[in-house]
This record gives C-alpha cells, structure tokens and sequence, in this order.
C-alpha cells in the first residue's frame, strides 16, 4: 500500500456514496494516472437496467475516451468491491497496472477471493492488486444498504398484509 491509496479509495467511496443516494448498490471506482484521478464511475446496473453497468467497467470505458485508448497501462484501478469475474476481465484486458480494492467478495471476488483472474500468469497481462484498503467503511457501507433494503421489504410485506386483511 502506499501513502494515497488511503485518499484515491476515499474518493472511490464518495463514487459509492452517489450510487446509494440513488438506490443503487453502492460501489464505486475511479482511475488514476501520474497520481491523479482521470476517471471516476459507480454502479448504475438497477437505473440502466443492464448487466454490465458496474463501477468498474463505467470508469474504465471513461478513462479510455479521456485517454484515446484502450490500454490503461501506468494506472491505477481503486474500487470499493473487490472485482468480479466480468470486471477482472476488463482490467486485464484494458492493461491496467495495479488494482487496489476495499472490501472482499465472497460470493464474486475475482482478484483473490474465488479465484484471481487479475494474476492469470495464463494471460499475456497481469496487474499488481492490493486489498482490504479501508475495507470495513466499504464493507459497512454494502452491508447497510442491504441491511435498510431487507428492511424495506419487510416494511412493504408488512403494509401489503395489512391491506389484504383490511378488505
């Protein structure tokens, strides 16, 4: 870890912030070259509706436009969640150089977790990763959104119950 990853991941997890004022899970990623942000990107898949809208793919298709190209390399990927298998697969495809993330992902991790596509020695590129940077005000900030939406749901069980029984 060096001394702005603390900083870069901070602003990863303001990107995570604006995604969970939307309803949206809350991940967010952004890109940094010559130590300093070139891109910034959270999860949009429930507002688009589609699959790939995840944090990490939205900030690396920006940086690409911003740069003129596809090769990312001498940057560094800082994302609140450690990738998943879709998202491994870009970074290593786009060539970015290192990857620092937050919280682990049991269930999709793909840059240790489950496995780790970011360190293939198969691939022709592999990125340097470094995890658990502030991982439990990522992890906290995943667990409470999940925890307030089961709660909503009850909610809304509960108040359609009580309309059932009210007829």
């Amino acid at each position: 870890m060096n001394n702005h990853d603390e900083l870069f991941m901070r602003a990863a997890i303001e990107e995570a912030k604006k995604a969970e004022a939307i309803g949206e899970v809350p991940i967010g990623a952004v890109i940094v070259k010559d130590g300093e942000i070139i891109s910034s990107a959270y999860n949009l898949r429930e507002t688009e509706q589609r699959s790939i809208a995840h944090a990490e793919l939205l900030v690396i298709d920006d940086a690409c436009k911003k740069l003129g190209t596809w090769r990312l390399s001498e940057t560094t990927l800082y994302v609140t969640l450690e990738p998943c298998p879709m998202c491994a697969g870009a970074i290593v495809l786009s060539r970015v150089d290192r990857v620092v993330y937050g919280a682990n992902d049991p269930k999709g991790g793909c840059a240790g977790t489950l496995m780790n596509i970011l360190q293939e020695e198969r691939f022709n590129h592999m990125a340097e990763v470094t995890s658990g940077v502030l991982k439990d005000e990522c992890a906290s900030l995943l667990s409470n959104f999940f925890k307030e939406l089961r709660e909503k749901k009850k909610q809304k069980k509960g108040t359609n119950n009580y309309h059932h029984l009210s007829y």
